[in-house]
């Protein structure tokens, strides 16, 4: 197999620098919509010039780089082990680099291995069968902040009123965006999915961020109610970094799952302003960046 060790450390630079347009294009319409002189125009403001310093000097985002999560599609002779081990070399030479902020830490003594490399689950690498010969690899970096306002729900529940249904799933989701008031950086995305056991939810709830921030849901319900979700969210009047405002929500997206016919969760990761998202598409000798 090919040695692509420079092409992902190129991948990991360009997530971690380099915010993708389609989310800094929402970032600008929530700042023209806040009003002028409020503190949560100054803070879009800053998170704007943010965008383009760090763009320019190739800098990280956020100090807080992240969790890196690789999604690869390929074909099923793909080797593996011998990715698997091309990307964890990779992620050492971006820690060296200053890419990602050193962040495996051990979960029981603290200790930090100071590359990002930790068990195998750190970083996170999911693999998915292609029935084509592209090897395509999206790479998501989930930061901390976010990562702790992601909530799980199992309806029915009695508190919120909430039954298993996709009025449920409505109120759960604007319930968890109540709950966190800002934290985890927003205004942000939500990744919601319904249905699964408590681990597949939490992967799928994630893996849904890899859609087109700019797409439709092909279910005409669930589209629906990701315009709905976002549109009643901003109403909360959260706000930029929780400092009030019409921004809270940047995005909405759902999917299901098939589900036991004892479970309904709900679950929602929340990804902050910082959407550090973008793939790699190798085809032959052909290499692209998205």
């Amino acid at each position: 197999m090919r040695d692509y060790t420079y092409e992902l450390l190129e991948l990991i630079r360009l997530t971690s620098t380099d915010l993708p347009g389609q989310v800094e294009e929402r970032l600008k319409a929530a700042l023209a919509n806040e009003a002028p002189g409020s503190a949560a125009q100054a803070a879009l403001e800053t998170i704007l010039k943010n965008v383009a310093m760090t763009r320019k000097n190739s800098t990280p985002i956020c100090q807080d780089t992240g969790t890196p999560i690789f999604f690869i599609h390929s074909a099923a002779s793909i080797d593996r082990n011998e990715l698997t081990r091309q990307i964890r070399t990779a992620v050492t030479l971006a820690t060296k680099q200053t890419y990602l902020r050193p962040n495996a830490v051990d979960a029981i003594t603290g200790l930090n291995t100071g590359n990002n490399l930790g068990d195998e689950f750190f970083p996170t690498i999911h693999f998915h069968v292609s029935e084509t010969d592209e090897l395509t690899v999206d790479l998501i970096l989930k930061g901390g902040g976010c990562e702790n306002v992601g909530a799980q729900y199992s309806l029915p529940n009695d508190e919120l009123k909430a039954n298993r249904d996709l009025e449920g799933v409505r109120r759960a989701a604007l319930d968890a965006v109540y709950q966190a008031q800002g934290e985890g950086c927003s205004p942000g995305f939500l990744g919601i999915a319904i249905g699964g056991d408590r681990g597949t939810s939490y992967l799928a709830s994630k893996e849904v961020f890899l859609r087109d921030p700019d797409d439709k849901n092909p279910d005409v319900g669930l589209d629906k109610l990701e315009n709905q979700i976002t549109t009643e969210a901003n109403e909360l009047g959260i706000g930029p970094m929780g400092f009030g405002g019409k921004s809270t929500v940047l995005g909405t997206k759902i999917t299901s799952t098939h589900r036991l016919p004892a479970s309904f969760f709900v679950t929602i990761s929340y990804m902050c302003w910082a959407y550090r998202r973008h793939k790699m598409v190798i085809k032959g000798d052909k290499i692209v960046y998205e």
